[in-house]
């Protein structure tokens, strides 16, 4: 076989590149929600979703959970602690690590989000159609247990 009659790469078929594009094109809609009304940061965002989803954990707790950078996280979380969305307390099994966990505000803004989050997604359902969404709904959940 020849360089010519190899099937060259092509980003825009490649599926990593598709579901990031994808991701973000989702994201940024929803972005302009909790930036707009709350003044947060994507990173920020997930850090409260994270707690608000979770409870009470880590930064570094976080950092696995949401796939993003431990400095993003810590910024993130000293920003929410100024805010008053959340609170720190050292952690009884580690001296290096705090616990974190919102606050009633931060619960409060989370819930708001929250609702904002579901309308936002069902609105994006409708626009993909039922079978689409519930097809694309599998095939994510598949790419996550296949990892």
């Amino acid at each position: 076989m020849t360089d010519q009659d190899r099937p060259g790469f092509d980003l825009d078929e490649f599926l990593p590149y598709l579901l990031n594009q994808a991701a973000e094109a989702a994201s940024l809609g929803f972005q302009e929600i909790y930036r707009d009304r709350y003044g947060l940061t994507r990173t920020q965002w997930r850090v409260l979703a994270n707690l608000g989803r979770f409870g009470a954990m880590t930064a570094r707790d976080i950092c696995a959970i949401s796939h993003v950078e431990k400095t993003k996280v810590s910024r993130a979380v000293a920003a929410l602690d100024r805010g008053g969305l959340l609170r720190r307390r050292p952690s009884d099994t580690d001296g290096r690590a705090e616990i974190l966990d919102l606050t009633d505000r931060g619960q409060g803004v989370f819930a708001e989000i929250g609702l904002c989050a579901r309308d936002y997604d069902l609105a994006l359902r409708q626009r993909l159609g039922a079978g689409a969404a519930g097809d694309l709904t599998r095939v994510l959940r598949a790419i996550i247990a296949a990892r």
